[in-house]
Order: C-alpha cells, then structure tokens, then sequence
C-alpha cells in the first residue's frame, strides 16, 4: 500500500507519523540499537530521481551535519534504504509556531519578540556557514516547551537549491513567506531570509502573512508588487519602533532591508527597553507637574508684602551687578597669565594634530571596509571597493597589501569583463582571452548574446565544475555565481509578462476542477515543454509540475 508507514528505514524503527509534504514525509523513530528518539525526514520518490540528485544530496548533507546551534534543529545522519534516501534529525518535543498560531491566531509583540531574536540567532549560525535557508515558515520553526525556538530544514532548501526547479530560475519556498527575489527566480542572498522572518513577524503579529491569495501566482505578484498594510494599523498595540522593523524586512529591495540577522536582532532586542523607558519617563511626568504645583502651599503667598516691594528690589539689583562685574574681572584676570595663553595655544596644535590623525583612515578598517562591500552584489558597491579601499591601500604599501588584495583583484578584473560585455558585447566579444576562466566566461557570453540559454547555462555550470574548492579559485567561483545569476535576472526582466501561459494555467485548472483532468495535464505538460528553459517562466513551469506531480500520485494511489 502507497500510505502504509514502513516499520523499518535504516537502523531506525518507525513510531509514527509526524507530518507530511511535498518534499517528503517525517516520522518519530528510535534507533534500533541505543533506543534514542529521533525524526526520520523520508525524501519523495519523484525528488530523488533527479538527474545528479545523490551527489547533491550527499555534499550538502556532508556541510549541514556540521551546522550546529543551540536554535538549529541538529542533523544526525543520512543514509539509502531500499532506494529510499532520508536524513536524521534530533527529535524536539512541543508544538510548531504554525500550530501555536492555530491555537492562538496571533502572539502579543513581546512574545512575537522573543521568537523573532532567537530566529535572528539561528539564521546567524547559518549564514555564517554559507548557508541560506530559503523556506523560513512557521511550521519550519518548533518551540519547545521551555520557550526555546528551534529551526529545522535546511536540507531541504540547500538540497534542492540547484534541481530542476531552479536550474532554470525556479523556486523553492512556501509563497506566503518568499521574497520577491526568490519568486523570480533571481539569486537569493541571506537578505531573502530576512524577509521571510520579516513575514514570519508579521503574522505573528497580525495573524495573517502579509499578502494571501486564491492562487500561486497571484501571491507571488503581491509580494514583487503590491504593499502590505503595516502591522500597527491592523493591531493598534504594536509599538511603533517594532512595526518599523517589520517593514524594513519587507522591503521589496534586498539592498533596503536589514544587512544581516545580527543586526536585526539587535534592532528587535532594542524594542522592549524603549517602550519600558517611554512608560517610566510617562509616569514621572505626572509626580513632577503636582509637585511644582504644590510649592506654594495653601495659605501662604508667594509676593512679598506691600511695603518691602521697593527695598528689596533695589538691593537684588545692585547684588547682581556686583557679581557680574567680579566674575568679569577675574575671567580677565585669568587670560593676562601668559602661561595660561601659551599653554591655550599648545592645546589648540595637539588637538588639530589629533583632528588631522582622525580624519585619516586607518590601513585594516579600509581592508575590512573594502571586504565587507565585496560581499554585496556585483556593482556600485564593488566599484567602490576598489576606489575607496583597495586602491589608497595600495598607494600607502603595495608590497604588503598586494598578495592580501589579490584575490579581490581578480574578482574586479572579471567583473571589469563583465562590465566591458555590458557596455560593448561585440568588441568585447572579439577580445582575445586572457586565461581559461575569461575564455569560457566570454563564451557563455556568446550564447547569452545569441539568446542560447541552455548553453549558458551548461558552460557556466561545467567552468564551476572545473574550478572545484581549491580556495585560490574562491574569487573566480564568487564572480562567476554572480555573473550566472545576474544573466538569469535580466532574462527574467525581459521576459517578466507571460499572458498565454497564465491564461492556459487558469483554464487547466478550472478544467481539472470540472473533473476533465485528462485535457488539464496536457496542458500543464505543454507549459512545462514549451517553457522549460525560460527562466522568466519558472514559476509558471513549478505550478505546472506541481499539478502533474500532484495528478501523478492520485493515479498511483490504491
């Protein structure tokens, strides 16, 4: 039977199930030996016949079995059983935010706070190892009974980041949760996993993600397109500071969003402290305006009496002349000391000295500067690395910067190529090579230009190949990620309206809905042959595998 749940995979005995998806189905399991719980994660069939699927399965699994954390769910092993690949998770007990959800329909901002920071911490751990997650949602995030919040697949989102559906520009991602980038199929970066929590945040908050809908596409527009009502003006009690926050995750933009997870759970942990001294300084307020107002007591007055109005003024007056005129005698008294002037004069040359030195960059913050824009997206901020940083400290000791900058160099220098290919393809296209790397760069280039995909695609994915993980190649895999990604991008902005293909979707559907599912797979299987290699069209061609995927395991069903 297709639904029975094995007894056995591997050396772990199965207990029961613990959910189930498109990726794949979990189950709580005891080692068969040592006896200790675990979750089993079973891959689907269907996944695990993907064309170079087991090397990917096993260099990925090889890297997150040594991603640990104490808000990342550990993974313990992986292996094959009988044709059936899984991996080995700790087993959390409690409930998952998804579930909480359920139950509560929204979180008070504190709590929604607290889940938020420890969210932030395990993004950290990950992204520090080089690894994005890509699916943040609430039942990826499981909170054990003593508060602590634990973050769990990241197999799958690495695991699958390079198959079918995004070979070709796809999508991995749950679609109320997914950055406008990774819904285009654009390259995503650790700012994608910011806005995901930042949705992740806001229906905490509200109750809600921020953009639903009837259908795929239709939220996937929302999120590249539309704006989201602030999560104040839904639950009023929200402080204003967090609902900022929230929204700068959301921001369509990667580049306008928070750069890191760091620094974002320090901008979540800040909240808290705000609205507590805002709340104190509110209630001392109040004491203070009764106080002032109470110094003069009932039954006294404030004026003096009648007849001393005249002498008493007359003696403040001639007091506070007096020592006006004693204060400005000695203020002058103290500047006629020439040892004092001298010693004035000193003070004003050490401290234009030490202005001067502060205005002066310092060697290795211009290093790290220059690191830091380096990791952005090829462009302005690149440029700038090489302007600001890379070239002062190259005037001030090229012998000591020079071997340090070189990988960076080089990275430059390939994307001056790629600069050159955007000004001018066709003289840059009869220049001669320099090395092996810029001979298939520029040959990619060739198949870009004559709208030969595919091929682009297959010599950028073999030069990566053959550059392997020697780490003096780290510069030109770096340039050569990006220039693929960049390329996929521009396709997808000159092929970003598909009128036909949304057409065809909708009339499938509603056939399959009226029961003639035979006509609706023909034309979900029409949309995956014609538009395959269109990377603009990948999440048209992922609904359109989902279907078949979907139609498929209802005719396989007993």
């Amino acid at each position: 039977m297709a639904n029975e749940i094995p007894q056995q995979i591997g050396p772990y005995l199965i207990d029961e199930v613990l959910g189930a998806g498109g990726m794949g189905t979990v189950y709580l399991a005891r080692h068969e030996q040592t006896g200790n719980q675990v979750a089993v994660k079973v891959l689907s069939a269907a996944l695990a016949r993907e064309p170079g699927f087991l090397a990917r399965f096993n260099r990925e699994i090889d890297a997150l079995e040594k991603l640990e954390g104490p808000h990342i769910v550990r993974l313990i092993e992986h292996g094959v059983s009988d044709e059936t690949y899984y991996y080995v998770m700790e087993y959390v007990s409690g409930e998952t935010l998804a579930q909480r959800l359920q139950r509560v329909k929204r979180l008070s901002w504190r709590e929604s706070i607290e889940i938020g920071v420890q969210i932030c911490k395990a993004l950290k751990t990950a992204h520090n190892a080089g690894i994005i997650h890509r699916d943040l949602k609430p039942s990826n995030l499981l909170i054990e009974p003593d508060g602590t919040v634990k973050l769990t697949d990241f197999g799958v989102a690495q695991i699958f980041a390079t198959s079918r559906l995004t070979r070709t520009g796809g999508v991995i991602g749950t679609p109320e949760y997914m950055s406008p980038e990774q819904s285009q199929g654009r390259r995503v970066t650790r700012q994608s996993d910011i806005y995901s929590l930042g949705a992740v945040m806001y229906v905490m908050l509200t109750g809600r993600p921020p953009f639903t809908g009837r259908a795929t596409m239709e939220i996937v527009r929302k999120h590249s397109f539309n704006q989201f009502d602030s999560p104040r003006s839904i639950v009023s009690e929200i402080p204003h500071w967090l609902d900022e926050i929230v929204c700068k995750c959301l921001e369509k933009k990667p580049e306008d969003r928070y750069p890191d997870a760091y620094v974002l759970s320090l901008r979540l942990a800040e909240v808290p402290r705000k609205v507590d001294l805002s709340q104190q300084s509110a209630e001392k307020s109040a004491p203070l305006e009764s106080d002032t107002a109470a110094e003069t007591l009932p039954g006294e007055s404030a004026s003096p009496a009648p007849g001393e109005v005249g002498g008493t003024l007359m003696r403040d007056l001639m007091r506070a002349h007096v020592d006006e005129a004693a204060a400005g005698s000695r203020w002058s008294r103290l500047f006629d000391n020439v040892w004092i002037l001298i010693g004035l004069f000193l003070l004003l040359i050490v401290g234009t000295f030490t202005w001067y030195r502060a205005q002066q960059p310092d060697p290795h913050d211009l290093y790290e500067r220059g690191q830091t824009l380096m990791q952005e997206p090829m462009g302005t901020a690149w440029e700038k690395a090489q302007q600001e940083c890379f070239e002062p400290l190259l005037e001030l000791d090229p012998e000591q910067w020079e071997p340090r900058l070189q990988p960076y160099l080089t990275q430059l220098e390939l994307f001056e190529l790629q600069q050159s290919f955007a000004r001018s393809r066709e003289r840059l296209l009869r220049r001669k090579p320099q090395n092996e790397v810029e001979r298939f760069v520029l040959e990619a280039l060739q198949h870009e230009t004559e709208g030969e995909w595919t091929q682009t695609d297959e010599v950028l994915d073999s030069l990566m190949e053959l550059l392997g993980d020697a780490p003096e190649r780290e510069p030109e895999r770096q340039f050569v990620t990006q220039l693929h990604s960049q390329l996929r991008e521009e396709r997808y902005r000159d092929n970003a309206s598909f009128p036909l293909v949304e057409a065809a979707l909708e009339r499938a559907d509603a056939l399959a809905a009226a029961g003639e599912t035979h006509q609706a797979r023909q034309i979900w299987q029409s949309i995956v042959t014609l538009y395959d290699t269109d990377p603009g069209a990948a999440p048209y061609v992922d609904v359109a595998a989902e279907r078949l995927d979907a139609e498929q395991d209802l005719l396989t069903k007993p």
